[in-house]
């Protein structure tokens, strides 16, 4: 598997990812996305919509705002909870992520261990700073908002949004009344947030900015195993890591998510349903299944408004690492909101009042869906690297050459890339040999290369490429939409 470093390198190169700023020295934590990048984070924002918004038809969009009253942070928990452990050396004064300093040199997992327990770790283990090899202070929590201020009245405190699901539960009976929706439904949301990580790291995987796609689905609390689209997911077989496993230390164990629901493992059937939906959604984009598993959080490492949380993982070169999550958050948030804003988050079902329960929360950075999907589509070949992305998600999906560039072949080309154009993300290039034309294609995730040559003249057909077999064969220019279109979807 190719290393974080080497696809960082990798991903700047081909015009994917860049640092931002770089110019300057850069910023950790932020990274622009450059003409490759943004076409295929347009699509995984574009495919993730398509699959659990448009194609679902009780469950709608929301578009919150950055910034908001910052009462909605204070009552949501986040001014006192959103933390992470802070430790400072004591002589180059260089500050770090207590728990990732101890898993990076202990080799183990601190999900869970409060401040006083990683202390003891530190000084246990005498780690020290790994920059001046002295000492650090005891460790602090640091929350992780980025402070604003509002108006030309410095006092007037705000933050930049740090999740988007507190803008859905502030909103909550604006949209279900407006949508006129009926429980059990959804409001999802895609956007940026933002968190003051004390230290980014793993590329795209850690970073202070980025892009939450995000779906609070709401239930009768006492229909919470009424969950009648539980079959049409319950034979998908998934690597499952629960507490139990966790804490005698065993291995995950693959289940079907059918057993995972009778044996207890997953209680609530709504959040087995999109456990399975986040990862057939993966699964669909291309990723090794062998790569993917459910974690079930320790009870100990739950946030403060969960009941319980699932996370989504992939097998990085660093580890098995969360790229979605899945909390049942309850009433928590609901019930907050209406005790402190006054206003009723109530609602009528069954001709009775409720307050709506989530029982899922669906929620990932667009970021780590990017990175996840290269690092697992990366391919280093004898002769060549090829990027095996789905072509869902491809920044280009079809490329068109000419054999060579000279008499009439560039001009029936261009023909051809503007019939293409309007149904694919198309790209024409004639520089260069026709053998390096299609490496520079693979190596971006192009699935198929159209080329038009001498015979294209004479019988109005060309070479079809196949990115992954190089496989070649021949169609009629009047057949090509209707014979790529089904390979693209």
């Amino acid at each position: 598997m190719i290393s974080i470093d080497e696809l960082a390198s990798y991903c700047k190169r081909r015009g994917f990812v860049y640092p931002s700023g770089e110019i300057y020295g850069g910023l950790s934590g932020f990274y622009d996305f450059g003409p490759l990048g943004v076409e295929m984070k347009n699509r995984i924002k574009q495919n993730w919509w398509n699959e659990f918004v448009k194609n679902e038809e009780n469950i709608v969009g929301l578009d919150g705002s950055i910034i908001t009253n910052p009462k909605v942070w204070e009552v949501s928990g986040h001014t006192e909870n959103f933390t992470d452990p802070i430790i400072t050396c004591t002589k180059c004064n260089k500050e770090y992520r207590a728990d990732h300093v101890i898993e990076d040199v202990l080799k183990i997992s601190t999900d869970g261990l409060d401040v006083k327990a990683l202390n003891k770790l530190i000084r246990e283990n005498k780690i020290k700073c790994s920059n001046c090899k002295k000492e650090f202070s005891n460790t602090k929590v640091f929350n992780l908002m980025f402070e604003t201020s509002v108006g030309a009245e410095s006092e007037n405190k705000a933050y930049l949004r740090p999740e988007t699901a507190q803008l859905i539960f502030a909103n909550f009976k604006n949209v279900y009344e407006n949508s006129r929706l009926k429980l059990p439904c959804g409001i999802a949301q895609i956007g940026k947030a933002y968190r003051n990580e004390i230290r980014p790291r793993n590329f795209l995987f850690r970073v202070r900015e980025f892009e939450h796609m995000e779906l609070e689905f709401f239930i009768n609390p006492n229909k919470k195993n009424d969950c009648p689209r539980l079959q049409e997911v319950e034979d998908l077989e998934i690597s499952v890591y629960t507490q139990e496993m966790q804490e005698k230390k065993l291995k995950h164990k693959k289940m079907s998510i059918k057993e995972c629901v009778k044996k207890g493992v997953m209680k609530n059937k709504w959040q087995a349903y999109w456990n399975a939906r986040m990862c057939k959604w993966y699964l669909s984009l291309g990723i090794n299944p062998k790569k993917l598993r459910l974690r079930q959080h320790l009870k100990k490492e739950l946030s403060h408004y969960a009941e319980d949380t699932w996370d989504v993982e992939y097998q990085f070169s660093f580890g098995w690492k969360e790229i979605a999550g899945n909390a049942n958050r309850g009433q928590f948030d609901l019930k907050q909101h209406e005790q402190f804003s006054k206003k009723k988050m109530s609602v009528m079902d069954d001709d009775k009042k409720v307050m709506p329960y989530v029982a899922s929360e669906p929620s990932l950075g667009v970021e780590r869906a990017f990175l996840t999907l290269i690092v697992d589509a990366y391919t280093q070949e004898k002769e060549r690297i090829v990027l095996k992305l789905s072509p869902k998600i491809a920044p280009v999906q079809i490329a068109v050459f000419p054999l060579v560039n000279k008499e009439e072949l560039p001009e029936k080309s261009r023909q051809i890339f503007e019939l293409l154009k309007n149904e694919f993300q198309t790209f024409y290039d004639a520089s260069g040999s026709i053998g390096r034309r299609y490496r520079r294609q693979d190596e971006i995730g192009t699935p198929y290369c159209v080329t038009i040559d001498y015979e294209t003249m004479e019988d109005n057909t060309v070479t079809i490429r196949d990115r992954d077999s190089m496989k070649q064969w021949r169609e009629n220019v009047n057949e090509l939409i209707t014979v790529l279109k089904p390979r693209l979807k």
